[in-house]
């Protein structure tokens, strides 16, 4: 009896063995080798990686801005900050742009930047001509100490925009009058536009 048990657990271990399925992560391949001939050369044969190419940040050098009005009402202003690619090459941007209203003559205004989330910060890759946007939002209203007769601050000329994780600014024009409200302006994100 005993060794009957032994033999019915053997071809129900056999058994089972063979009917599974072999184990593979997915997108991972599984090339089959072999042992070459002494003295022959073995010529590897190339796998995918599935390792997506290196792609660089960008930056103010390879990019032209332009700030684009979209809505206005009721003392509050929207536009988007808009980059296109003019390098030969792909960039990404992730996250939010450094943005300080300059005058005519180039010397920093009041700009105080606040960082909304939505849209979350997510890489965006602009492909040569390729575009990004962040969305701008500020006031009218004037706040503060800031004079109810005429403008409430020095209009803007210019903005230094920088992008994420870079250090050198590119000049976009502004022309959409002043900033109350001490210079706030909320920023979203970069999305692709």
């Amino acid at each position: 009896m005993r060794r009957r048990l032994i033999v019915v657990c053997g071809a129900l271990a056999v058994a089972v063995t063979a009917c599974g399925s072999p184990s593979t992560e997915s997108g991972t391949t599984t090339v089959a080798g072999s042992t070459p001939a002494a003295g022959s050369a073995v010529t590897p044969t190339p796998t995918p990686t599935g390792i997506a190419p290196v792609t660089t940040r960008c930056t103010a050098a390879g990019l032209t801005g332009k700030v684009e009005n979209t809505d206005a009402g009721a003392g509050n202003r929207y536009a988007k900050f808009v980059v296109t690619n003019t390098s030969a090459a792909q960039c990404t941007l992730t996250g939010y742009s450094g943005f300080q209203l300059l005058d005519a003559a180039g010397s920093p205004l009041p700009t105080a930047l606040e960082r909304v989330a939505d849209p979350a910060p997510a890489p965006v890759t602009l492909a040569p001509g390729g575009s990004a946007a962040a969305n701008l939002h500020w006031t009218v209203v004037p706040a503060g100490d800031e004079t109810q007769d005429g403008p409430c601050r020095p209009e803007a000329a210019n903005a230094a925009a920088i992008p994420p994780d870079e250090t050198a600014p590119l000049t976009v024009a502004w022309g959409l009058g002043p900033v109350c409200g001490g210079g706030r302006i909320e920023i979203s994100a970069f999305y692709a536009a």
